[in-house]
């Protein structure tokens, strides 16, 4: 196995640029589109992107027993990109794009309840500070942001852990690139029913934002495969905490977005309990 730190480091650092960028993306379409298309368009794209890499594979190596796991998998994913995107339109794009990297904090616990897999002790004492720093960034019962869309956006962290652990459920008989071309055909069928009733022809500017979130989605996606094949999970899985610091930064150039120093404490503190928690764990990571 490939143990090259400084290698997955770039690759995980070129995926938290593209993964930003693709959050940059949908929050620009987000404001002349209605979530159903822009989740269409995220899954339809990168579905069309692996099609070459399917077509090279044959349908042999395709075929799965598991289609039922792919299935919650898909459901699970598909609920958190709604969840993200929603967020992403509502909220400064650092926060949202915190809230869904709160993940770590949810895996261990949904994965003691579904599949019986008990966390060490540290994940619980971590896990109340990772809360403490979410509630400096929803702060509830302010009006500092909607509240609302933070608990969305906190819905997504929450929904992505449960797309995570059903990847562990089947991936002892699924390897990666399969569970990401079901995902990918999956998600688009199911974006694709909401359609029937929420379509509208999107603007050329409009297209063009759904096009770069979906093929920026798919370049952070496979940076991010490259990146785990090069270096153990739990030392590149740190530098995806980049895409926070990106995001604030593309918002800020191009919004005027700055978040205050109590979101500022609170992503310190869910970013620590996260690296914290996932050091000594090997999820699965396959980004939606």
């Amino acid at each position: 196995m490939s143990n090259d730190l400084r290698r997955g480091a770039r690759f995980a650092l070129l995926a938290a640029a593209a993964f930003s960028i693709t959050g940059a993306c949908v929050k620009a379409a987000a404001a002349h589109a209605p979530n159903e298309i822009v989740v269409f368009f995220r899954s339809a794209i990168s579905l069309l992107a692996l099609l070459p890499w399917a077509a090279r594979q044959g349908i042999a190596s395709l075929r799965s027993r598991r289609v039922g796991g792919h299935l919650w998998r898909s459901a699970f994913g598909v609920a958190a990109m709604y969840t993200f995107f929603y967020a992403i339109g509502h909220l400064h794009l650092a926060e949202a794009m915190l809230l869904t990297y709160s993940t770590p904090l949810f895996i261990p616990f949904i994965a003691w309840i579904w599949i019986g897999e008990k966390p060490p002790f540290v994940v619980f004492p971590a896990a109340l500070v990772g809360l403490i720093g979410i509630g400096f960034i929803v702060k509830p019962g302010t009006a500092a942001i909607d509240p609302t869309a933070g608990l969305i956006g906190l819905c997504s962290g929450m929904l992505a852990a449960c797309a995570m652990v059903s990847i562990r459920r089947i991936s002892d008989t699924e390897p990666a690139p399969r569970i990401v071309l079901y995902f990918a055909g999956m998600a688009t069928a199911i974006s694709a029913i909401p359609l029937a009733w929420a379509w509208r022809t999107p603007d050329p500017i409009t297209l063009l934002q759904l096009l770069g979130a979906g093929l920026f989605a798919t370049v952070g996606q496979l940076c991010l495969t490259r990146a785990y094949a090069l270096a153990p999970a739990a030392r590149v899985g740190p530098f995806t905490y980049a895409a926070v610091i990106f995001s604030a930064l593309i918002a800020w150039a191009l919004w005027g977005e700055a978040i205050d120093r109590w979101s500022v404490l609170g992503t310190v503190l869910v970013i620590a309990t996260c690296v914290m928690v996932g050091w000594r764990r090997k999820e699965p990571h396959l980004e939606e």
